[in-house]
């Protein structure tokens, strides 16, 4: 899956053998932000939605529904028409089971391909509108700007005074997925993180975003004299709504990404299984390194070195400037509870 600039050196290959190790990189910068004091959690996009839905965000109500005017539907009762935010959460629980509690820490399989294109399919259909949003309704003019009164803030040198939150709109979460709204105000930063035995489509509702996304190499190739990790690149690109659903799976699809907003935007996401710490699905963020910063510790060749990183977790805290909204659109109906 929310505005806070990351401060990084310009782009940084070249093919590095066994005998070859160049000097360690300086260490890039941390995303040093803040969630507002009051809703801040240990990790906001770890347990996010979680924290979201224990009652600090309550859905607007859908109206209630006009009475059918078919005359043999005369006496029974009126029922609301379906929404489209309806349906995809109708689809996702018919395709994503709830784990048992002998499977809960398990991985999940990734769901059939035939139905992972149903669901890409119905989010390719879902407008701004369709989830109580209009383009750049939450975008460069919103507020929340209390945050920077926090001693936190007053003593991070790196974070902007001018940098907007990226707004969560928290619409459903169980244990099986989970249906989320981030709104991200112009050159917002989400850190580039991973998403442990889960499977996410993403799709821009409104606006424009860089996308870099990475796969670990398999087996694991790691450098000779630091803790980084070889991932080849899956993406580095721009989207712009109106663009197809993406769709990462826990080996492949781009796993591990990051998200900076070219202008304001707003992505659906849909997460399955949810991060869940209990289950071994933590949210983990890194720093990427090009491919000539180190040696592999053995002979790696690669045909084009530009298209590989290094991958470091980061494993200091890392604040990023969110805050919840409120969700306006359909309230979902847990239909098959």
């Amino acid at each position: 899956m929310e505005g806070a600039r990351e401060h990084t050196k310009p782009e940084k290959g070249q093919t590095v053998g066994a005998a070859r190790s160049t000097p360690h990189p300086p260490e890039k910068p941390l995303v040093i932000v803040s969630f507002p004091p009051e809703t801040r959690p240990p990790d906001p996009l770890r347990r996010l939605p979680a924290a979201l839905a224990a009652g600090r965000v309550h859905p607007i109500q859908a109206p209630p529904a006009r009475p059918s005017s078919d005359p043999m539907a005369w006496g029974a009762p009126a029922r609301a028409q379906s929404s489209r935010v309806q349906a995809l959460y109708d689809l996702c629980r018919r395709t994503f089971p709830s784990p048992s509690p002998s499977s809960a820490a398990a991985p999940a399989a990734p769901p059939p391909a035939s139905a992972v294109r149903a669901i890409s399919s119905l989010m390719d259909t879902i407008s701004p509108a369709d989830v109580g949003l209009r383009d750049d309704s939450l975008g460069d003019g919103g507020g929340g700007h209390g945050f920077f009164d926090s001693t936190f803030v007053k003593g991070a040198a790196r974070a902007a005074r001018w940098a907007q939150p990226i707004t969560y709109l928290h619409v459903y979460e169980c244990d099986a997925f989970s249906i989320g709204i981030f709104c991200l105000p112009t050159s917002a930063v989400i850190p580039l993180h991973d998403h442990p035995g889960m499977t996410v489509l993403s799709k821009i509702l409104y606006g424009s975003m860089h996308v870099k996304s990475y796969d670990w190499v398999e087996p694991t190739v790691v450098a000779s004299n630091r803790q980084v990790r070889l991932a080849k690149l899956h993406a580095d690109d721009v989207l712009t709504a109106p663009c197809p659903t993406t769709v990462l799976y826990p080996q492949s699809g781009g796993n591990l990404h990051s998200f900076t907003s070219v202008a304001s935007c707003a992505v659906l996401d849909v997460l399955a299984p949810p991060y869940a710490e209990d289950a071994g699905r933590i949210c983990t963020y890194f720093n990427d390194y090009p491919f000539s910063s180190f040696s592999s510790g053995r002979a790696k060749t690669v045909d084009s070195p530009d298209n590989y990183a290094w991958i470091e977790a980061i494993n200091s805290p890392v604040y990023i400037n969110m805050r919840p909204g409120m969700y306006t659109g359909p309230t979902v109906q847990d239909r098959l509870s």
